[in-house]
């Protein structure tokens, strides 16, 4: 058997980053299978939710609502149900996506992204982490978009609001350790509170409101409980009977998911996957594999495809076999149909090994 080694300049390495749409629709959120696919564990830490009723085998895990409360927060002291589990929540998630300080503290969520130059903090907070099934490998920047209903709780969706990573894939950060994240901005035309001007971002000439962030390789999303109180004037409508600080202070963290999942419309963002690929460049010059090594290419000491002794020998490329430094067989690749190989020409076949 005939081999031939690789040079340098006969491979190259490349990445191809491959996306796809992702919508979760609010029916499935809290609508198709009336809370059937909705998981409340007796740890009560967090609530997860499946495109399935999650007793069904073809059921899947798409992602998780959990809420966290800052022992900094105004409310961290009224806190009277999970107040430690609420902190828990906090802190586990600021110290994985946020780190640590000079001083060995956990940083709190910061609503713009600059830690170091202070500003407000995001305290109060829906955690929503997806599943690596719908994420893939990340969150491609700047296709997040979440549609909020803050109308009556009797008619949520009567009015909306429209929460986006707009201008992420220019102005996200990496000052976390869990990788790039993104600011969450809100834009509802009437439906904002104008008055609060501490947190507006304006994009492209339009006025937009800070609302969390998003963690891109983490799969995180974090969204400030201010969308459903000062941002909307502080209504007294997040459940039935109670506004939002009530239900973060008094309920549970399952029933403060169960009243956000209850508005939400729509939430859809595109993910990636990432595509390593290797390509071998195999250069087959005129005067090499011009003979196969197949056995049947002899018949009683005479090559089968001449018949005249003064014609050159032809051979068919049919397969590329990829060994190592031992001549131990790696991977093969099959051309989709026989190369017709002699001393009058040559070929150049491209490799690509994906991993």
């Amino acid at each position: 058997m005939t081999f031939k080694p690789f040079l340098e300049n006969d491979k190259v390495s490349t990445r191809t980053l491959l996306h796809e749409a992702v919508p979760i629709t609010g029916t499935i959120l809290s609508g198709t299978y009336a809370d059937a696919n909705i998981k409340n564990y007796g740890h009560g830490m967090f609530q997860s939710v499946f495109d399935y009723p999650f007793l069904s085998a073809s059921s899947n895990h798409i992602f998780d609502i959990s809420t966290g409360i800052s022992a900094n927060s105004s409310l961290y002291s009224t806190v009277a149900n999970q107040q430690a589990k609420k902190k828990n929540v906090y802190n586990s998630m600021a110290q994985v996506l946020m780190g640590y300080s000079a001083e060995g503290a956990i940083q709190e969520f910061d609503e713009d992204g600059d830690i170091s130059g202070g500003g407000n903090k995001l305290r109060e907070c829906f955690v929503i982490p997806f599943s690596r099934l719908l994420t893939k490998d990340e969150i491609k920047k700047e296709t997040v978009s979440l549609t909020l209903g803050v109308g009556t709780y009797a008619d949520p969706f009567a009015s909306l609001i429209t929460i986006s990573d707009i201008s992420a894939s220019t102005e996200y950060r990496v000052n976390s350790p869990a990788g790039e994240y993104g600011i969450l901005y809100a834009t509802g035309s009437g439906q904002l509170n104008i008055a609060k001007t501490g947190n507006i971002q304006v994009i492209d000439g339009v006025n937009y409101w800070r609302a969390g962030l998003v963690f891109y390789q983490a799969g995180v999303m974090i969204l400030t409980s201010s969308v459903f109180g000062d941002l909307q004037g502080s209504p007294s409508n997040f459940t039935a009977t109670e506004n939002i600080n009530a239900v973060l202070t008094g309920s549970q963290i399952s029933g403060a998911a169960d009243a956000l999942r209850h508005r939400t419309q729509n939430i859809e963002f595109n993910n990636t996957t990432e595509l390593n690929s290797t390509v071998y460049f195999a250069r087959v010059n005129h005067n090499e594999f011009n003979y196969s090594s197949n056995q049947t290419y002899v018949s009683g000491s005479r090559i089968r495809v001449k018949t005249v002794n003064s014609d050159v020998p032809v051979s068919y490329i049919t397969t590329i076999g990829l060994y190592n430094d031992n001549n131990e067989l790696m991977a093969t690749a099959k051309l989709s149909e026989p190369l017709k190989k002699s001393a009058s020409n040559e070929f150049t076949l491209r490799v690509r090994l994906d991993y």
